[in-house]
């Protein structure tokens, strides 16, 4: 699935890192599964993606479960969905309000495609339908992240919206001293915490990084970067 801040093209090299010692039937979970652009590489045991956003969630799971997304989706009925998303089911708000907008971007700007005759719905629908056999058996949760239940000493991978970049969703806010110490809360329970991020406090050790360029912007108006997996210590 195309969405803001997706880990797919560095899905293999994370999970190399993250499941090198996992072991038989322990859970792996994302408390900010996104795209769900790694979480559809693991193949193996449990697996739960959460996330906060209900129509993400609504969309994942449809796919998951034999929904087919429409091919097409004009500018007018893009805005009209955007303007009473409750007259619509869930799944087809999340699918135009991510798939059909710019970047990936929760209801940027209408993306009618390249102007080379790619239509941005057809794209997605091809794109969320080859995903779909790789979303069977995940179990998917939508809670905020300080809510959900996690298994007893799972592997806990954490892709937030990046401190020092553009936010994924206009408007939102993260709390990110919360959340350090969400992640050394779950590190006493005896679960092992992996995060993406550029930039975390001393006791989360980088345990592999890459240097990325893009067209998002950090906060200091570069759009190159070393974005990093952390390990808390």
């Amino acid at each position: 699935m195309k969405y803001m801040g997706s880990k797919r093209s560095r899905a293999k090299a994370l999970l190399s890192v993250m499941l090198e010692d996992r072991r038989p039937k322990q859970t792996y979970i994302e408390p900010f599964c996104g795209g769900c652009n790694v979480i559809d590489r693991v193949t193996e045991g449990p697996r739960i993606a959460n996330d906060s956003h209900p129509y993400l969630i609504a969309l994942l799971t449809a796919i998951r479960d034999g929904w087919i997304p429409p091919s097409k989706v004009s500018h007018t009925k893009f805005y009209k969905i955007k303007a009473k998303p409750d007259d619509y089911p869930a799944e087809l708000v999340g699918f135009v309000g991510f798939c059909c907008s710019y970047f990936g971007q929760w209801w940027g700007s209408y993306d009618k495609g390249s102007g080379l005759g790619l239509n941005r719905a057809a794209e997605g629908m091809r794109n969320l339908r080859k995903q779909a056999p790789n979303l069977q058996g995940i179990k998917f949760k939508n809670v905020d992240y300080k809510k959900l239940y996690i298994p007893k000493r799972s592997i806990v991978y954490c892709d937030p919206p990046f401190k020092d970049k553009y936010k994924y969703t206009k408007g939102s806010s993260f709390d990110y001293l919360a959340f350090y110490d969400w992640c050394r809360l779950q590190k006493k329970k005896g679960h092992t915490v992996f995060v993406s991020e550029i930039t975390m406090p001393k006791d989360f050790k980088s345990v592999w990084h890459i240097e990325m360029n893009n067209m998002v912007h950090c906060t200091n108006g570069s759009n190159s970067y070393t974005e990093h997996l952390f390990k808390l210590r």
